[in-house]
């Protein structure tokens, strides 16, 4: 297994629509295996395709529930469905519930709505398929990672004025631009 780069925003594989896996082979068996270490040595609870560089859908996940529960796997060619968000106002929204970070904009954190819940349907590294019905932070980490395999990063959805902050922050770190990417357990990006 190894590390790999994290690209940060700015990247062009970021900001593109990924491809469908149409091989489940050993390379990929590999690649999801590499996604697992970067992501546990970032730390991070989420890591998709275009965020090491690979404009593929496929994300790996790990987080552990209220209830001790270890949701732990990778997600190939998903599908994702969201029940209905709660319209958004800067009064309601909640920077400790709602705050989100991304590890391809290392270092921020600021509060975005997402559907409380979502059914995730994709397939294993070994092409077996597999579906799960997620709620409250799970959906979430879903939601995010699903976001960046249709060239989406969290940055694009947050409203004023987070939005204008994370800009600021983007220029501030002379990130937003091609080439740019950090090295867990060697970089800290965050300052």
């Amino acid at each position: 297994m190894a590390v790999l780069p994290i690209r940060i925003t700015g990247e062009p594989v970021l900001h593109a629509p990924a491809t469908e896996v149409t091989v489940f082979d050993d390379d990929l068996r590999t690649l999801v295996a590499d996604m697992f270490e970067t992501m546990d040595l970032a730390p991070g609870v989420g890591l998709a395709g275009p965020q090491v560089g690979v404009g593929q859908r496929l994300f790996v996940y790990s987080w552990t529930d209220d209830d001790e529960v270890l949701w732990r796997g990778v997600a190939v060619n998903p599908v994702l469905w969201t029940s209905p968000a709660v319209p958004e106002s800067i009064e309601e929204l909640d920077e400790d519930d709602e705050s989100e970070g991304c590890l391809s904009v290392p270092g921020e954190r600021f509060p975005l709505r997402r559907s409380e819940g979502a059914l995730l349907r994709a397939f294993d590294e070994h092409g077996e398929p597999f579906e799960i019905e997620a709620h409250g932070w799970l959906a979430r980490v879903f939601q995010h990672e699903y976001d960046h395999l249709d060239g989406v990063l969290y940055a694009d959805r947050l409203v004023h004025p987070y939005a204008k902050q994370v800009q600021k922050a983007i220029r501030k770190a002379s990130w937003g631009g091609p080439g740019q990417s950090w090295l867990p357990g060697r970089d800290h990006p965050e300052g």
